[in-house]
């Protein structure tokens, strides 16, 4: 028997897919973290605006949380149960405000005066010397 059938015999085969794209995820967060970890905390956030710092330790703690989440399940702790649910409920409500804010930076912004020379072009407003021709509706020029 190889490794791989003594494994497959340890759990049931349904949860197989489960376990391997679980092991590909931890992967993938060991990774990002190195990447991380191989820059100094200071060095990164001088290089980001004040905004993207916010993003940036928002992130970093929901990871951290979460992970404590996972740790929680896997001891055997109901993690809903935990205040954590209630410290990451608090860290999605920070990041929906973060995200507010750069979508407002994003959105357009009015210029009151074009808006108002728009609209005082796109009106008609009758001259003062032409007042008395605007009274009867304007008909074709008679021919001499």
């Amino acid at each position: 028997m190889s490794e791989d059938d003594i494994n497959m015999e340890e759990y049931p085969t349904e949860i197989h897919d489960y376990l391997a794209a679980f092991e590909r995820s931890l992967g993938s967060v060991d990774e990002m973290l190195k990447k991380m970890m191989a820059v100094s905390r200071s060095e990164l956030l001088q290089k980001l605006e004040p905004l993207e710092q916010a993003k940036l330790d928002l992130v970093s703690v929901y990871t951290l949380n979460s992970m404590f989440w996972v740790y929680l399940a896997t001891q055997g702790i109901n993690p809903k149960e935990h205040p954590v649910k209630q410290e990451l409920e608090r860290i999605r409500t920070y990041m929906n405000k973060v995200k507010e804010i750069a979508d407002k930076k994003k959105a357009s912004k009015l210029d009151k005066g074009a808006a108002s020379r728009f609209v005082r072009n796109a009106l008609w407003e009758p001259d003062a010397d032409n007042e008395h021709t605007s009274k009867t509706p304007a008909k074709g020029k008679k021919r001499k």
